[in-house]
């Protein structure tokens, strides 16, 4: 293990070196004023690409097409760009997946249709270190329906399919997870939970905000039922992108989500007196789709196909197992502790550190050019974006929050 700054410079130079994605880092917008990037995992960077789909975008399609675009795929979108999710990040057959609303509303959307789908069972189970917004929407749905939550407490090693099967039974309609945790990034056993959701004859529910493209999913294979995720985070779709909502076609003709809008019936087109949805995946869609939203997520999704999933998710592994390498080296003797797994096979793409003046620090890191975020009550989480990061990137940040701890 490196014990001095020149190792660790010397470490981070080599992994650069040897770094077969490096030439990617070049696509995205990188400004002076940032000397380290550590939040890729809340908001990702711009492609430098994006610029220019933007501009033409108004120039070339907005402007000239107008309202004839819509009959030239503006309305396919939400569908046509879930497929390429879908492909690229998912592991979803076509048909499955569609770009519509917010992480939020699609949560919404997918866990009251699910509910509705199981009559007689009236339990939902999710866990307390789930994100807010999967808590307080199960809330609602719970309020609505007149449901049950069932919550589990996660362990050392987070949401386990033990600690699933102890609390689903008969009455379960839906566990609702996220695959990786948005405070530790433990990665939870997707595959072994959602067998256990089905021998319970409940669906299965995952909450992918913090995994798509930058950890194999595979959804299809893992027979999953439901999905939602957001796209601002590793799919770089800039803020308040529109998520994803993945709806496997085996539930399609059973599931009727609840905001009945006209771009998600069967003729939208037609003005009709009453609702008929559409057919497939694409009745999740309520209203007029966010075009413009869309635009730059497509600009990544093409990177992360040229790069390959797996690729990313080897240099993932590396950037992260890294930054726990300057925090043993570093951080650690300053009192700072590591708060997400050793161990990469059940770690996402951040790495959480924890220490009690984090509060302040992060504030002060930010006026520095090094940007992490900071998580109540004392975590300062590593968002590291494979695509878009280098090794001594965190080492820069890694080595300002050192000497910020020391001030």
């Amino acid at each position: 293990m490196p014990e001095s700054v020149n190792d660790l410079l010397a470490r981070a130079a080599a992994l650069d070196a040897a770094d077969e994605l490096s030439t990617h880092r070049a696509a995205f917008v990188h400004v002076d004023e940032v000397r380290a990037y550590l939040d890729g995992n809340s908001l990702g960077r711009p492609l430098r690409r994006t610029r220019e789909s933007l501009a033409s975008f108004v120039d070339e399609v907005w402007a000239t097409r107008l309202i004839r675009a819509w009959d030239e795929g503006w309305f396919d979108t939400p569908t046509e760009l879930g497929d390429t999710i879908g492909r690229v990040a998912l592991g979803a057959a076509t048909g499955q997946t569609v770009v519509a609303d917010s992480t939020t509303v699609l949560i919404y959307k997918l866990l009251r249709a699910a509910v509705d789908a199981r009559p007689g069972r009236d339990e939902v189970v999710l866990d307390t270190d789930n994100f807010p917004t999967d808590r307080f929407v199960a809330e609602g749905v719970a309020a609505e329906r007149g449901l049950t939550l069932r919550w589990i407490t996660p362990g050392p090693d987070g949401v386990t399919p033990e600690l699933v099967h102890d609390v689903v039974g008969p009455r379960t309609a839906v566990v609702l997870l996220s695959q990786v945790d948005f405070r530790s990034a433990q990665l939870a056993d997707l595959p072994g939970i959602t067998a256990v959701a089905h021998d319970a004859g409940a669906l299965a529910m995952w909450d992918l905000s913090h995994s798509a493209g930058v950890v194999p999913v595979d959804l299809d294979r893992h027979g999953v039922d439901l999905a939602v995720g957001c796209t601002y985070k590793y799919l770089n779709g800039g803020p308040g992108a529109p998520a994803f909502a993945y709806l496997a076609a085996r539930h399609h003709d059973i599931l009727r989500q609840p905001v009945q809008g006209w771009m998600g019936a069967a003729d939208p087109f037609a003005m009709g007196d009453r609702y008929e949805p559409a057919p497939g995946v694409r009745q999740l869609v309520s209203g007029t789709p966010p075009v413009v939203g869309m635009l730059a997520m497509r600009d990544m999704l093409a990177l992360l196909d040229v790069a390959g999933l797996d690729a990313v998710r080897a240099k993932s592994v590396a950037l992260t197992e890294f930054a726990i390498e300057v925090h043993d080296a570093l951080l650690a003797p300053r009192g700072v502790t590591l708060a997400s797994p050793r161990d990469a096979s059940v770690r996402g793409g951040h790495v959480t550190l924890e220490h009690d003046d984090f509060s302040r620090v992060v504030p002060e890191l930010w006026r520095q050019g090094v940007i992490p975020d900071f998580r109540p009550p004392r975590g300062l989480r590593v968002g590291l974006s494979p695509l878009s990061t280098s090794f001594r990137e965190v080492l820069t940040g890694l080595r300002a929050v050192a000497d910020e701890v020391d001030a």
